[in-house]
């Protein structure tokens, strides 16, 4: 993704196809995020500029929501761009990548084009970055406050960009074709004086001197008249040098006429590169840019990772001018890591730079040290050294170069080293491991520097090897596990002469003994990967390297804390961790990486392999494994906890990055046969999987806890065999068998004095009932009964979340069954509750409720604002089953609003969120573009989706959703004109219907039948049954809204038509007297058997119906 600052706002994919943001609040969002430059903007912030001081009531809503919608903008366009937009405590940031804004990569170009050794370089560079300019900066916020600054720093950098470019080409000698653009230029900046000077130095050496002279005076008018100054003195000296005629004018001959001299080459032994520097396009600018304020730059990496060719390529060719003494390189690799000090070093370094000092009598030379003899011998030269691998002499060539630098004002040093040299004024230049790519999509496969460096190695290898969609997969494989490091991705291509990259990616678990093949012309620690990571090895001291073993039990990173807890112990403190840690961040063998919540570690995946082999050589992997799956079953367990509150967003992403370590520690648990830390574990873990949709992956990781037979505690497994029955039924709502095991737990639990599991296990079954499948008939109590029970005990034990979520199952559930007034009770109460606890699931979830009884009572707007904010929250903080309910349910308000495009938008985007979703909602959506289209005329295609939806809730015997499928094709049929059709549809419905308790489900039953009847010539009997549903549906409190009366107002119509208004209305009146229990055992009937008894269609009692 990438996107555009200089001139309107824009956004594209990384294939260059435009982006739309729709809304000005949301492209307004952007742009403030594109301005703070990867910066945290506040919401306070955001609020105050976005509404221009007249922020709306919800204020912090409201912001979320355009958060929310600039996040799915970017995610619809290229999948996982949503991440781009991070939020953190101090506000919203836009995490893009170095060169994905084209203001950023406009500051480099500018910086390496300043850093160019040639005109010719410098021009080509500078117009590239001009050439991204589309007109003014953010034109579209040119008005306002938050974009001033950044408008006017841009174009004081274009304008600087022109100058130098001119300039550039005036040394190239294109006078006479600069002299149109700077006419222009000069009349858009006329105070611009670098500009003017290049515009007179055109005219001049196209042979204009007249109009160059009279180019100054109508810049001396200019300045005189707008801002009341005289022109400076260098525009003074070149006017008056125009005046002589001064010979340093003359202007050089156009690049086409010069004759080509080869310069003379200056001094030194720095060696020709071998290969091409792949996937560090702008580095060796960079470096050579900090060259020139700092006399020591430093390259700090890992081995392998390329700061030996980094630093060739950056030192060469050399530059007579900058360094006349040369350049000279100084590799350290062969030197003894136990010199006994600084004058070893020195004689090193003074018999590679072949310094003598010779300029003292014998006796003088014997009272100096060699360390005096290389300082005095240097004082006078300008020269770049490049003191190659200094790690394992850090401290005395640090001591060396120090000296060297003070005795030498000319000299500088580019050194490179797994770790700082620690001296003073040494400035650091880390070289990173080259960009895998992050997915396996061809494009992107392509675009990654390491996938591009290991196809040229490839290439060199096996000449027609090239990257495809048959094995992008495989390269990318490679790559990520060889975490791009250079001399790794090298030496893994050398073995495609004898596997396919598919064998060699299947190998890597092996690679110390793949990884082997390096060429003779390399170093010796450099020709197996083995090597590479050994020479570090053998530098640590013995603490280091315990420290080492151990932190590589950890997977995919770690935080100091965890270190602490897995690395101590066998003669490591606690409290040393930290200056240990911080010394294997130094070396380059531990990364660490800054966050708004604080630093996060991680090893290279080479390192860690070489590190699991050292610790069970140590005997150490037993011990520290269990440190390990004992820290994160706490971990997980804190973070249980934090689930339920305000800090549940911090929560649920603090488990996202640890999910790696927590299976891990699954994983060490079920080798261990320790059944007490896997239910642990896996109990604390399944609120969190619930949330997030990971459904089956925690009904299986739960199966295997509670398959282990170790000694276990009643409580932890009896939590876990709740959430594996309430998973599973997720997962799998035809699967009943999960309700026994769930009733065995509950069991478990009344056996217990565990009052808080069983409670929390009782919502847990009573939501999944309520909103979903039903008790699997009688195997479990009701929902209602579960969630009061849970209500009675969380009112005891005075937990706020426990109430607020048991009522919120029984407000569920009293909607299911048609007591409305009990469930808007109970979800305006369990709202108020959750917002009160700051859990903004619970917030979420409780608006939906209220949104749907918003809905029955017709209040749709209502309903609207309540689901598009809980879409808005669920998408924040990836509650993605949450988020396609809610989209779900806007799909169902859009069909009601006749709005079939926004309706069928919806549900296709979570149709297209599958992989987020539960089967259910998958289920909803395909409905609802059934619902769709059969309001649309199209019933083929509802036919087609409905009747998968039957056989769906068929299978999982959900009558709710079958009564509402079975009416949904009913009068599909009834619209096509086949009555027959139609009512045996709708007589499915309605034996259906009884065992939802929702007298709203009966009615609509009846009113197909109704339908039907009209179809058949029984128009009177349609007519009752019509007054038997309105009266039923008003009994209800839910009297049916004009926008859901789609089927209702044909067949009445019909209906009419035949009988005539005044009969009509009284055959409805007589139906509106007729008890529902009485109109059903008549819709029952065939039309002439209108008397006959038909079969009871509700149950005897309602508030016992299985749900």
């Amino acid at each position: 993704m990438r996107f555009g600052v200089l001139g309107p706002l824009a956004v594209w994919t990384d294939e260059g196809h435009a982006v739309s943001i729709p809304g000005a609040k949301v492209r307004g969002l952007l742009a403030h995020l594109l301005v703070g430059s990867g910066d945290p903007v506040s919401a306070d912030r955001l609020l105050e500029e976005l509404w221009h001081g007249d922020p709306p009531p919800d204020g912090a809503s409201a912001v979320q929501t355009a958060v929310s919608r600039l996040r799915r903008a970017l995610d619809r366009a290229e999948p996982g761009a949503r991440k781009l937009v991070e939020s953190g405590p101090s506000g919203y940031r836009l995490r893009a990548g170095r060169d994905a804004v084209d203001a950023t990569r406009f500051d480099t170009l500018l910086a390496a084009a300043r850093s160019a050794g040639a005109p010719q370089e410098a021009a080509a560079l500078l117009t590239e970055a001009l050439d991204l300019w589309r007109g003014p900066a953010l034109a579209d916020y040119a008005d306002t406050a938050f974009a001033a600054p950044a408008i006017a720093r841009w174009a004081d950098q274009r304008a600087f960009a022109l100058e130098a470019r001119a300039e550039a080409r005036l040394a190239l000698g294109e006078h006479a074709a600069l002299i149109g653009e700077l006419d222009e230029l000069v009349r858009r900046y006329p105070l611009r004086e670098r500009l003017r000077a290049a515009h007179m130095r055109a005219l001049y050496g196209a042979g204009r001197q007249a109009e160059a002279l009279e180019s100054f005076q109508q810049a001396r008018t200019v300045l005189a008249g707008e801002i009341g100054v005289d022109p400076g003195p260098e525009l003074v000296r070149l006017h008056q040098a125009m005046l002589e005629q001064s010979p340093e004018l003359a202007a050089p001959a156009a690049a086409s006429e010069t004759v080509e001299r080869e310069p003379a080459a200056p001094p030194g032994n720095l060696p020709a590169a071998l290969t091409d520097l792949v996937g560090r396009d702008t580095a060796g600018g960079d470096v050579r840019a900090l060259l020139s304020e700092d006399r020591l730059v430093t390259l700090t990496g890992p081995g392998g990772v390329g700061k030996t060719s980094l630093a060739v390529a950056a030192a060469g060719p050399g530059d007579p001018q900058g360094f006349p003494d040369g350049t000279w390189m100084v590799e350290l690799a062969g030197l003894d890591h136990a010199l006994e000090g600084v004058d070893d070093a020195a004689e090193s370094v003074a018999f590679s730079l072949g310094v003598r000092d010779d300029t003292a009598d014998e006796r003088t030379q014997s009272r100096r040290t060699s360390t005096d003899r290389l300082a005095r011998g240097l004082r006078d030269w300008r020269a770049l050294l490049v003191v190659d691998n200094c790690e394992h002499v850090a401290g005395p060539i640090g001591e060396l170069l120090t000296t060297l630098l003070r005795a030498a004002p000319g000299l500088r040093v580019l050194a490179t080293s797994r770790e700082p040299l620690g001296v003073p004024g040494e400035r650091l230049y880390p070289v990173a491991p080259l960009d895998p790519p992050t997915r396996d999509a061809l494009a992107e496969v392509r675009r990654s520097a390491a996938v591009q460096l290991f196809t040229r190695r490839a290439a060199a290898s096996v000449p027609d090897f090239a990257v495809d969609a048959s094995n992008a997969a495989a390269v990318a494989e490679i790559c990520r596990r060889l975490d791009g490091l250079p001399l790794a991705l090298e030496l893994a291509a050398a073995r495609l002469r004898a596997l396919s990259v598919h064998e060699l990616a299947e190998r890597l678990d092996d690679r110390f003994r793949l990884l082997t093949a390096g060429g003779t012309g390399m170093p010796a620690r450099q020709r197996t990967l083995r090597a590479v990571i050994d020479w570090s090895w053998e530098l640590l001291p013995a603490a280091e390297q315990a420290v080492l073993r151990r932190l590589s039990a950890h997977a995919n990173g770690f935080t100091l804390a965890a270190a602490e807890a897995v690395c101590a112990g066998e003669g490591t403190e606690p409290a040393e961790v930290l200056d240990i840690l911080a010394r294997l961040v130094d070396r380059s063998l531990v990364v660490a990486d800054t966050a708004p919540r604080g630093t996060r570690y991680r090893m290279l995946e080479s390192v860690t392999a070489f590190a699991r082999e050292r610790r069970t050589e140590a005997g150490e992997t037993a011990a520290v494994r269990e440190r390990h799956a004992h820290y994160y079953a706490d971990l997980a367990e804190e973070s249980d906890r934090r689930l339920r509150g305000p800090k549940q967003a911090e929560a649920l992403e603090r488990l996202d990055t640890e999910g790696a370590n927590l299976r891990a520690a699954l994983d060490w648990a079920a080798e261990q046969g320790d059944a007490d830390v896997a239910l642990r574990l896996t109990g604390a873990l399944s609120w969190y999987w619930y949330l997030r949709g990971r459904n089956s992956q925690g009904h299986g990781h739960l199966a295997a806890a509670l398959a282990l037979p170790g000694p276990y505690r009643v409580a932890p497994r009896a939590r876990a065999q709740v959430w594996h029955a309430v998973l599973g039924l997720i997962v799998d709502p035809a699967d009943h068998s999960l309700m026994d095991s769930a009733s065995e737990a509950l069991a478990l639990y009344g056996r217990l004095d565990e009052p808080a599991g069983l409670a929390e296990a009782q919502v847990a079954l009573a939501l999944l009932a309520s909103t979903a499948k039903g008790t699997g008939h009688g195997r479990l109590p009701t929902a209602e009964s579960m969630a009061e029970s849970a209500r009675d005990a969380f009112q005891r034990l005075g937990d706020d979340w426990g109430l607020a979520s048991a009522l919120l199952a029984r407000g569920w559930a009293g909607m299911r069954r048609g007591d409305l007034a009990v469930a808007n009770a109970d979800g305006h109460r369990s709202h108020a509750l959750f917002r009160e606890v700051g859990d903004r699931w619970g917030q979420v979830r409780s608006s939906a409720l209220l949104g749907v009884l918003a809905e029955i009572f017709g209040r749709y707007e209502d309903a609207r604002l309540l689901h598009g904010n809980g879409l808005a929250c669920a998408d924040d903080i990836g509650l993605a089953p949450t988020a396609a309910e809610q989209l779900v349910r806007l799909g169902r308000l859009a069909l009601l609003s006749r709005d079939f495009a926004a309706a069928d938008r919806y549900h296709e985007e979570v149709l297209r969120r599958a992989g987020e979703s539960s089967s259910s909602v998958l289920t909803y959506a395909r409905g609802g573009l059934g619902m769709s289209a059969r309001r649309q005329g199209n019933l083929d295609r509802a036919e087609e989706y409905l009747g998968e939806n039957l056989a769906a809730h068929t299978a999982e015997d959900y009558q709710a959703g079958r009564a509402s499928t079975l009416a949904e094709l009913g009068f599909a049929a009834e619209m096509r004109g086949d009555a027959a059709a139609a009512r045996a549809l709708h007589l499915d419905g309605l034996a259906a219907s009884r065992a939802t308790g929702d007298p709203r489900a009966v009615a609509q039953a009846l009113e197909g039948i109704a339908g039907a009847d009209v179809l058949d010539g029984a128009p009177d009997r349609a007519a009752r049954l019509l007054g038997a549903a309105s009266a039923a549906r008003s009994a209800a409190g839910a009297p049916q809204p004009a926008a859901e009366r789609f089927d209702v107002d044909r067949v009445a119509a019909g209906a009419v038509q035949a009988l005539g208004g005044d009969r009509f209305a009284a055959e409805f009146h007589k139906g509106e007297r007729t008890k529902l229990r009485d109109a059903a055992k008549e819709a029952g009937g065939t039309p002439d058997q209108r008397d006959a008894p038909g079969p009871d269609p509700l149950p005897a009692s309602p508030g016992g119906a299985a749900l």
